[in-house]
C-alpha cells in the first residue's frame, strides 16, 4: 500500500472526526434556541440508557441464565435509587456493587 495513501486517509479521518467534535460547538447558539434539540436532549440520554440495560439483560440471560435475577435484580435496585436519591453515580455503583458480590459470592 503506497504511503501517501496511508497518511492522506489518516488525515481524512483526522479531519472528520476533528469536524464531528466541532459542530454542536459551531452550532451552539442554534441547538439553544431549538425546541426539537432541547426536546432530543430531553428525552435521548434516558432511552439509550434504557435500551443498552436492556441489550444487557437479554443477552445476559441467553449467554448464562444463572446470572439473569441477579442482574434484573441490580437493574431495579439502581432504578430504585435513582428514583429515590438522584444521584446517577451512587445508583450505578451501588448495583453494580450487588451486582458483583451476589454473581460472585454465589458461585
Amino acid at each position: 500500500m503506497n504511503d501517501v495513501y496511508v497518511l492522506l486517509s489518516i488525515l481524512a479521518m483526522g479531519a472528520v472526526t476533528f469536524m464531528i467534535r466541532a459542530l454542536p460547538f459551531l452550532g451552539g447558539r442554534w441547538l439553544k434556541q431549538s425546541p426539537v434539540a432541547r426536546r432530543v436532549g430531553v428525552f435521548l440520554p434516558p432511552a439509550i440508557m434504557a435500551l443498552l440495560t436492556v441489550h444487557s439483560v437479554v443477552d445476559l440471560g441467553f449467554a448464562a441464565p444463572g446470572q439473569l435475577l441477579p442482574a434484573i435484580v441490580s437493574v431495579l435496585v439502581a432504578l430504585a435509587l435513582q428514583v429515590y436519591a438522584r444521584q446517577p453515580l451512587a445508583s450505578i455503583a451501588a448495583a453494580t456493587v450487588l451486582y458483583m458480590l451476589w454473581t460472585q459470592l454465589a458461585a
